[in-house]
């Protein structure tokens, strides 16, 4: 009988064993990030401090918010984000004494930030993922996994890019009953109103407004983010034109007032629109969707009546 109970007892030792060791590797994270670097976390990282906006939103968005310790002094979304600490770098000055003394366990950089902020804080200790941009939605909805393997947070992520992926699959299904392809002028920066910047081939906004069912004026063009003069805009007459630099003050009315505009088909019938470019377009998160349902709205309003 001794025997008998002293076996069992040391089987479930054994098994006891086992399992805290299955466990423990099983909690391990081993992940290559942007910067080709393997990097290893004991388990989902608990306090995390964020150097970009779009990882700040991917964090809260895949539900790792009450994880983040520290944040990005631009990273203003959602409303929760910021009454984290903020340790700087609006213009890439961070306050890497105040990263340190947060003692986080994983720090999210991305490709806003220069390699050699990755290099400073790793040579202070500290364990950097570095989350490349994506460059199409499916590499958006990875980096969502990504963030949410590194936080302890996957089944939320999954259900995100669930999400997602529906209601991009609604916008594909109304544009794919129209055969109609409207050219747009997507404007980013018009600071100088004789001289201003568009989106060119490949970039995001370019692939949302081909999506959304528009013909992106800037797709012909060389250069991602190209500088085009007035002729060249009425040399190419869109139908519709966006305003990414609404924020700066850029109107509908100023934007007809330049010369020649009121040549565009654009401005005679009014189809010139102001467009949150910050908020639905430039940063890479899943805020992309919400930026691409817009588009869809302002390209193809004849769809949602």
């Amino acid at each position: 009988m001794f025997r008998k109970l002293t076996f069992a007892l040391l089987t479930l030792f054994l098994l006891v064993a086992c399992g805290s060791a299955t466990t423990a590797t099983t909690a391990t994270i081993k992940l290559t990030d942007g910067l080709n670097r393997l990097v290893t976390l004991p388990g989902p990282a608990q306090r995390i401090v964020s150097l970009a906006p779009s990882n700040t939103e991917i964090l809260f968005a895949t539900g790792a918010g009450a994880q983040v310790v520290g944040r990005d002094t631009l990273s203003d979304y959602p409303a929760a984000a910021k009454s984290v600490a903020d340790i700087g770098g609006s213009i890439g000055n961070f306050n890497l004494e105040a990263i340190v003394a947060l003692h986080p366990d994983l720090v999210l950089a991305g490709e806003i930030n220069a390699p050699e902020l990755v290099a400073s804080l790793q040579h202070l200790g500290l364990t950097v993922y570095f989350l490349k941009n994506p460059i199409t939605l499916t590499d958006m909805y990875a980096n969502l996994e990504t963030v949410g393997s590194l936080t302890g947070r996957s089944a939320q992520a999954a259900a995100l890019v669930s999400s997602l992926e529906a209601r991009v699959a609604a916008v594909d299904a109304k544009v794919a009953t129209t055969t109609s392809r409207p050219l747009v002028y997507y404007e980013l920066d018009g600071t100088d109103p004789s001289k201003p910047y568009t989106t060119g081939p490949g970039t995001f906004i370019d692939q949302l407004i081909t999506r959304a069912g528009g013909t992106d004026f800037g797709a012909r063009l060389k250069d991602q983010w190209p500088q085009i003069s007035l002729e060249q805009l009425v040399v190419g007459n869109p139908s519709i034109v966006i305003l990414g630099d609404s924020a700066y003050g850029v109107t509908p009315a100023s934007f007809a007032s330049r010369p020649a505009m009121d040549q565009l088909a654009a401005v005679n019938t009014q189809q010139v629109y102001p467009f949150d470019d910050d908020d639905l377009v430039s940063r890479p998160g899943p805020r992309l969707v919400d930026g691409l349902e817009a588009l869809e709205k302002l390209i193809h309003p004849e769809l949602f009546k």
